[in-house]
């Protein structure tokens, strides 16, 4: 008799872990069967060259960015040369190198797979993706960048549609080049710099530094300093490319003056950086729709002087761009933003919905009464400093950046902000690897992608 009850008590504990395995296998099934059919070994998805064949991408305006050629062999995309390599990055590559571009990463919704027919779908053989970049903004930015190695952003801080995402080096994605994996003229081509790739902030970091000083500093706006160009800090010299002589905190942003930001990093210490740099979600990867993007790293436990380098940018920071736009967002929104996102809407080739795609908001990057006085201030930098007339019409909030990468190099220039209206919330980055000036070269190509997005008012 015992033995029987032994045997019931196992019987019942396999059939447990039976149903246990059953129903993790189904909460599976729905939450990852989409990725699962469109893994590339599924030849009902993908021809034998591994490319995609059904599902048409489009921007947000419905211009057709990729879809199946008619006779099969492989996908056709935008007339425009010049288009596609604008928006190559937001739409992939036919062999899938880009692992961020929508026709790897968004091909289960591209796929027509759903829960009931899997990838058999009756409604037919592939869905239509709109996505929230506007093909004609990415080019402009393309242009700009004028074959420039770099990346330029902007997204609405309310609905956290992504307007421009162009990442260079870039190719035709519809006559790819043979590229050797150690030519250095296309480094990097299969990354998005936008989402994916981590890079010296130099002096648009010292926004974080001042949101550190300003609710840790209590006389912070009574203060000067005298900058001769060169201050000693922890033994070593912080320098700037000239002296500023005489500053208070908003002329000091204005000037970006290292001396006064890296007495400022030091006097808060690098607890206090380490907050605020995590705070301001710099060190932590976001997902746009599923994406997952870098994680920023900083440090602030060296000497004091590395901590002074470290508070305006440079030392062994790094940074993801998609953040710091993402923080820019934050600032114009009174602490919080929309979440960027590339989906606008998909559907069925019929027209039925096969998704819904909501705005989600951000924690708390930082206070709003900081955020407003900092957006004060960003407004002063362009007023002072960078010329209100290289953005005719538009409240702009910026701050510009150079980027030290190597002695025998140039520096990287950033440019990044947003405008402060609400027919037209954008935030933006730019940035231009060995590019030179931030306000000069960054900031004229922030000047012609935002001209172009408020003349278009999407």
């Amino acid at each position: 008799m015992r033995k029987i009850e032994k045997r019931t008590v196992f019987c019942l504990i396999l059939t447990a872990l039976l149903g246990l395995g059953l129903a993790l296998f189904c909460f599976r099934f729905v939450m990852d069967g989409g990725d699962w059919a469109s893994y590339p070994y599924n030849r009902h998805l993908y021809d034998n060259q591994g490319r995609l064949k059904g599902g048409v991408i489009l921007d947000r305006d419905g211009d057709v960015l990729s879809q199946p050629a008619a006779d099969g062999s492989g996908r056709t995309y935008y007339p425009d040369s010049s288009v596609r390599k604008a928006t190559l990055h937001a739409v992939g590559d036919q062999a899938g190198f880009i692992g961020s571009g929508a026709q790897t990463a968004f091909a289960d919704k591209l796929s027509g797979y759903n829960l009931f027919t899997g990838a058999y779908s009756p409604l037919g053989s592939g869905n239509y993706l709109y996505l929230t970049i506007d093909a004609y903004l990415n080019n402009i930015a393309y242009q700009a960048l004028g074959g420039n190695r770099g990346t330029v952003g902007v997204y609405n801080y309310k609905t956290g549609e992504i307007l421009c995402m162009v990442s260079t080096p870039t190719f035709d994605p519809a006559d790819p080049p043979d590229i050797a994996a150690d030519d250095p003229a296309w480094e990097g081509v299969y990354v998005n710099r936008l989402l994916s790739a981590n890079s010296i902030p130099g002096s648009i970091f010292k926004v974080v530094t001042l949101n550190a000083a300003i609710e840790n500093i209590p006389d912070l706006f009574q203060r000067h300093w005298t900058c001769t160009g060169s201050v000693d800090i922890g033994g070593d010299a912080v320098t700037c490319p000239f002296a500023h002589g005489e500053l208070d905190i908003e002329s000091a942003l204005a000037n970006s003056c290292n001396g006064v930001f890296g007495q400022l990093a030091v006097e808060l210490g690098g607890k206090t950086m380490e907050k605020y740099t995590d705070a301001a979600g710099l060190t932590t990867a976001i997902k746009v729709d599923g994406v997952q993007t870098s994680k920023g790293s900083f440090s602030f436990d060296g000497t004091d002087h590395q901590l002074a380098w470290a508070g305006v940018g440079q030392d062994r920071d790094a940074m993801c761009p998609i953040n710091m736009m993402l923080y820019m967002g934050a600032i114009a929104n009174g602490g919080k933003a929309a979440m960027p996102r590339l989906i606008e809407k998909s559907s069925t080739d019929y027209g039925l919905p096969t998704g819904v795609y909501f705005p989600k908001k951000s924690g708390k990057l930082i206070e709003a009464d900081t955020a407003n006085t900092i957006a004060d201030m960003m407004h002063n930098n362009v007023l002072a400093t960078y010329g209100q007339d290289r953005f005719p019409g538009m409240d702009v909030c910026a701050k510009s950046g150079t980027a030290e990468i190597g002695a025998d190099k140039t520096p990287n220039a950033w440019f990044t902000g947003f405008l402060r209206d609400a027919s037209t919330p954008y935030a933006f980055i730019v940035l231009v690897e060995q590019g030179g000036g931030g306000s000069s070269v960054a900031g004229t190509i922030a000047s012609q992608v935002l001209t172009a997005a408020v003349e278009k008012g999407y």
